[in-house]
C-alpha cells in the first residue's frame, strides 16, 4: 500500500480554488475606500444622494427582474451549454487538470470579454456626461457576465434559487470587513444544499445587493454626469466589473468542483 495517495485532478484544482478564496478573502477584509469616493462624498448634497440611491434601486430591480430575455440576446446560450456539455464529458473521461482547466478558461474569458466592453462603454458615457442612464447598462453587464459564466461551468441562471445565488455573488464581490466573509459562508452554505433557508427571499437580498452597489458606486455615477471629467467615473465601471466577474468565477468554479467530487 502507498504511503501517501495522489491526489485526483479534482481535488488539486479545489485546493487550489481554496487558496485562491483565501486570499481574495484576506484582501477584503480591511475596507479601502477609494480616495476618489471620499473627495466626492463631500461635494454630492445629500438630497441628490438620495435620489441616485432611489433611482439606482430601480433601475437594479427593472433589470434584474425583466432584462433577461433582452440580455439573452447578446450571446449565443444554446451554444455555450452544448459547448460545456462537450468538454464536461471530456473531463469525465480523461480526469486530468488539464480537461477542467479547459472549463475554466473559458468561463474566465467570458469574463475578460464583458469588461473591456463595460470598461469602454462606461468611458464613453463618461466624457457624454451620463451617469445616472449609464445605471441600467451597467447592471445589464454585470447580469450578463455572471449568466454567461454560470452556463459554461454547467449552471442555469433562471430558477429562483439561482438569482439568489447570483445576488449573493454580487454582494460579496462589493462587500469589505466582516460582512464578506458572512456573505461568503452564505454562498458556500448554498453551493453545498442548493437550498434556500426559510428566512432567505430573492426579493429581500435584491433591495440588499442594489443598496451595496449603490453605496460603491452612488459617487462615482455622480461624477460620470459630469460631461468629459466623467470619463474618471465611468474607467471604474470595469474597476468593479473585474471585482464582481472574478469573484462569480472563483465562486461557480468553487461549485463545480465540490459538485464534481461529491455528486458524480
Amino acid at each position: 500500500m502507498e504511503l501517501f495517495q495522489k491526489k485526483s485532478a479534482l481535488e488539486r484544482e479545489w485546493q487550489k480554488a481554496l487558496k485562491q478564496e483565501k486570499k481574495f478573502l484576506e484582501k477584503r477584509f480591511e475596507k479601502k475606500e477609494s480616495l476618489l469616493n471620499q473627495k466626492l462624498e463631500a461635494k454630492v448634497p445629500k438630497k441628490v444622494e438620495e435620489t441616485l440611491n432611489a433611482a439606482f434601486n430601480k433601475a437594479f430591480a427593472l433589470v434584474f427582474e425583466k432584462g433577461t430575455g433582452i440580455i439573452e440576446k447578446t450571446y449565443r446560450k444554446e451554444t455555450i451549454e452544448q459547448n460545456h456539455k462537450i468538454q464536461q464529458y471530456a473531463a469525465q473521461v480523461s480526469q486530468s487538470r488539464k480537461s477542467i482547466r479547459v472549463i475554466e478558461k473559458n468561463a474566465g474569458r467570458s469574463g475578460i470579454k464583458n469588461l473591456a466592453v463595460s470598461g469602454v462603454m462606461g468611458i464613453g458615457m463618461g466624457v457624454m456626461g451620463i451617469g445616472l442612464p449609464d445605471i441600467p447598462v451597467f447592471t445589464g453587464m454585470i447580469l450578463k457576465s455572471i449568466y454567461e459564466i454560470a452556463l459554461r461551468y454547467g449552471y442555469p441562471y433562471d430558477a429562483i434559487e439561482e438569482q439568489f445565488y447570483i445576488l449573493l455573488l454580487i454582494q460579496g464581490a462589493v462587500s469589505h470587513g466582516t460582512s464578506i466573509q458572512a456573505i461568503n459562508n452564505r454562498i458556500n452554505h448554498y453551493m453545498k444544499t442548493e437550498k434556500l433557508m426559510e428566512s432567505e427571499s430573492v426579493k429581500s437580498e435584491m433591495k440588499v445587493t442594489a443598496d451595496l452597489l449603490s453605496k460603491e458606486l452612488l459617487y462615482i455615477k455622480f461624477l460620470q454626469g459630469v460631461p468629459v471629467v466623467g470619463a474618471i467615473g465611468g474607467a471604474y465601471d470595469a474597476i468593479y466589473m473585474k471585482k464582481i466577474t472574478e469573484y462569480a468565477e472563483l465562486k461557480y468554479r468553487q461549485r463545480y468542483l465540490y459538485n464534481q467530487q461529491n455528486h458524480s
